[in-house]
């Protein structure tokens, strides 16, 4: 199946194509920007290595108010990209933690995870995992100095919300030592399954549904089906050890994913989960339309809500 996605994927997706050879080219813009004290919001961020040998880093961010007698939220956040794009540094993502950090007034990890198919699901997962607990190790000053273990919050967009989801349900089944994790929330959560549900199965979007079934076998080709727990949260029989007590589902009434979130927000309510989970549509958007502008009026509404979630 791999194969074949290899060779259709580029008739689909206009960010990624794949050669003859297999070789990988990512036509979307691969542009970075350096950590900054930003001049807007006043955030100050800098760039650390988690695994070198893996090149496995993440950009830190501390918030103007930060204080050391008064310990912040520690927030990791992971960036969306259909697990192939995408990066913490683009000034898309770092524009957008600088709003979210100084909003929230959170201490925040922006990991710079692996991409597939070079590094092929699990590899996003392992390394959000180590990085979860290299900072639990006090590998990193700012967050000795500035960050609340006690109080550890995670949160994405699309993939990065799947990520974020599926570290969650590690640290259920785990219970790892070095930090509580308090919450997570995800924006436009990107799952899947093997039956189309609500908009997917509109007509107008079966290009897009099937352009989705050929994508989840390209970033994990040993991946049994499309209702493994970790693409579909509803078929997962250990859903209820979520390792947290909150969540924050936001979805956008635009969105081709939104019924993924709403479906979400349904299996987590009835399956004996024993926590609070909150899940909001916003009009009129798309996907991740709060990371593409977080300055606009509904982006920064968003971002407001998640500093509430994140501090209450």
């Amino acid at each position: 199946m791999a194969d074949q996605v290899l060779h259709t994927l580029p008739q689909f997706f206009p960010s990624i194509a794949v050669d003859k050879d297999g070789q990988i080219e990512r036509l979307n813009s691969q542009d970075v920007v350096l950590p900054s004290l930003d001049p807007a919001t006043g955030v100050q961020s800098k760039d650390v290595q988690i695994a070198p040998e893996i090149n496995l880093s993440a950009r830190v961010y501390l918030p103007p108010s930060a204080d050391p007698t008064k310990k912040l939220p520690l927030l990791f956040y992971y960036h969306g990209g259909c697990f192939i794009i995408g990066s913490a540094f683009s000034p898309r993502y770092h524009n957008h933690l600088n709003h979210l950090v100084a909003q929230a007034n959170v201490v925040a990890v922006s990991l710079n995870y692996r991409l597939a198919p070079e590094f092929p699901i699990p590899a996003a997962f392992e390394d959000s995992w180590r990085a979860l607990n290299w900072t639990a190790e006090g590998n990193d000053e700012w967050i000795n100095e500035f960050a609340d273990l006690k109080r550890v919050y995670l949160g994405g967009d699309s993939a990065g919300a799947n990520i974020a989801h599926n570290i969650a349900m590690r640290v259920g089944l785990e219970n790892p030592d070095g930090f509580n994790l308090q919450g997570i929330f995800l924006n436009c959560p990107y799952f899947g399954g093997m039956d189309p549900i609500g908009c997917e199965t509109a007509e107008e979007h079966l290009k897009w549904t099937k352009f989705i079934e050929k994508l989840w076998g390209f970033v994990c080709p040993s991946m049994r089906d499309r209702d493994e727990g970790w693409v579909n949260p509803g078929k997962d029989p250990r859903i209820s050890g979520l390792g947290c007590g909150k969540v924050l589902v936001y979805v956008a009434e635009k969105d081709f994913l939104k019924d993924r979130g709403w479906y979400y927000n349904e299996v987590l309510s009835n399956c004996g989960w024993n926590g609070e989970i909150e899940c909001i549509e916003v009009a009129d958007e798309g996907h991740i339309f709060s990371v593409i502008a977080p300055d606009s009026q509904v982006g920064s509404d968003m971002i407001k809500r998640v500093a509430s979630f994140i501090n209450h």
